[in-house]
């Protein structure tokens, strides 16, 4: 069937080519036309299968109905005075299916009253985006809040509401300054108006601690995310709002912890030191009123090893004093950052390491350039590195380093074919005071001082006990990227 006969050569290859469906109808609903797209829709065979079919068996009783009052509304009306409307349909298709359709009745421009076009576009997944969006919206985690031109809250969903005390169906209309506490009012309005003319997606007031307002009057820390909600209608925005107050709560006795920890190291070193300086006075003046009295190097020989014993152990306690100091400091991250070869930094770490000739290294380097504090990265490789040599358990052995990058990581690896861990003290041996092997010298920090140091810089140090070589692998994932949190502010 030709559409020329009917309609004007202007109208016709629009409609023959229209992305959408498109039919031309009687007032009766008689379909008289329709286009391939219309055939698709409808799961028909072709367009002239639909021809002399009825417009309305095409949908439920209901709608059917509903759709033929509009005709008698629509071609009841003079032909001047038909304004096009449209509603939300559900077509009943030839297979079975029944998509969601926006339907369009409009008048045919120039051609006499008996005819109309009807647009039909399948909207099946606008609804299904629609209702995915709705359902994330509802069950998200967090906060989220649509705001209209006029700062008036539109949306919000359930864990907005939980947080600020209200029912949803409460805060619909209302003004967004609800939420705020009074002094943010006058300054929010005003940023309400810039970010109208301006919209970017961003973190609201960066650097600053925001509150937002309970309905009880309570106020609880928040951070909030800016968006542009897309709308044809009016400019609508939308934020996504996070309850912080257990983060905030976290920060603060951390930072208490911090605090006494760093103050008690000072306070116990100072102390410390004065009655080991004491008894080493002690010893000297005992030593030296000895060899007054029985004449220098009188004393029996066990009776030296004694003071020797005492003067060892009281420079020992010196060093554990100084080693808790650095491992005080270690919790402080380094904002000095360097643009670090690798390669490089590994020879470095194992020249300052001293490893014995009798040792074979192999380094293996997979990775680029990284920006990263150079001391503390260099010093936690060359305490691994030492450490392999000093646990190790033998006079010779072979040591593997090998740096490989891995998402946000460069990944360091020492390891050794010595004695290993025995199974269950991977991580006692990052504790405070403990030694891997009880007969090698020191006191059980440097490890402990490696993983504070390698943590406070956003990274990780683990270790296997009984790696590819035989001996223990420790491996440390330092960021070449760092998080939002462990950035300056």
């Amino acid at each position: 069937m030709t559409l020329a006969v009917h309609i004007k050569p202007d109208i016709q290859a629009p409609l023959v080519h229209a992305p959408i469906g498109a039919m031309i109808v009687d007032t009766a609903g008689v379909i008289t036309w329709a286009n391939a797209a219309c055939a698709t829709l409808l799961a028909e065979p072709d367009s002239e299968s639909l021809c002399n079919g009825l417009l309305f068996v095409m949908f439920g009783e209901e709608e059917a109905e509903m759709l033929r009052q509009m005709f008698e509304v629509f071609f009841g009306a003079p032909i001047g005075q038909r304004d096009a409307w449209t509603r939300k349909f559900t077509l009943h298709a030839a297979d079975g299916s029944r998509p969601a359709i926006s339907l369009t009745l409009t008048p045919i421009a120039g051609e006499d009253d008996g005819r109309a076009v009807i647009y039909l576009r399948n909207t099946t997944r606008e609804l299904t985006a629609e209702r995915r969006f709705n359902q994330m919206f509802e069950t998200l985690p967090l906060g989220l809040v649509v705001v209209d031109g006029k700062g008036r809250i539109a949306q919000a969903n359930a864990m907005l509401a939980i947080q600020f005390g209200y029912q949803v169906v409460d805060m619909i209309g209302q003004p967004l300054n609800m939420l705020l506490p009074e002094r943010y009012r006058d300054a929010h309005a005003q940023q309400l108006a810039g970010y109208r003319d301006a919209p970017e997606s961003r973190m609201m007031a960066a650097g600053r601690d925001l509150t937002g307002l309970h309905r009880s009057g309570r106020e609880f820390p928040v951070e909030v995310a800016l968006t542009r909600f897309e709308n044809p209608g009016q400019p609508l925005f939308m934020a996504i709002v996070s309850d912080i107050t257990h983060r905030k709560r976290s920060e603060t006795a951390l930072q208490q912890t911090n605090a006494q920890l760093e103050e008690f190291t000072y306070v116990a070193s100072h102390d410390l030191r004065s009655p080991l300086r004491g008894i080493g006075d002690l010893v000297t003046w005992i030593r030296e009123d000895l060899d007054e009295t029985f004449g220098v190097d009188a004393l029996p020989e066990s009776v030296q090893h004694n003071f020797d014993r005492i003067t060892q152990r009281i420079a020992r306690c010196e060093q554990m004093i100084d080693d808790l100091l650095s491992y005080a400091r270690a919790g402080v991250r380094d904002p000095q950052m360097h643009s670090i070869d690798p390669r490089e930094l590994v020879e470095e770490a194992m020249v300052m390491s001293s490893i014995p000739d009798s040792f074979t290294v192999d380094v293996e380097i997979a990775g680029e350039h990284l920006m990263a504090p150079r001391a503390p990265l260099s010093t936690s490789l060359r305490n691994l590195i030492s450490n392999a040599v000093k646990h190790h358990g033998g006079q010779s052995g072979r040591i593997r380093i090998a740096m490989r990058e891995e998402g946000r990581f460069s990944i360091f690896t020492v390891e050794d074919d010595g004695q290993g861990i025995p199974p269950g003290n991977e991580e006692r041996i990052f504790k405070l005071f403990h030694r891997a092997s009880p007969g090698t010298d020191g006191d059980g920090v440097g490890l402990a001082f490696t993983r504070r140091m390698i943590n406070a810089h956003g990274g990780v140090v683990s270790v296997q006990g009984n790696g590819p070589l035989g001996g223990a692998t420790f491996e440390v994932h330092w960021p070449r990227i760092l998080l939002r949190e462990n950035d300056d502010e």
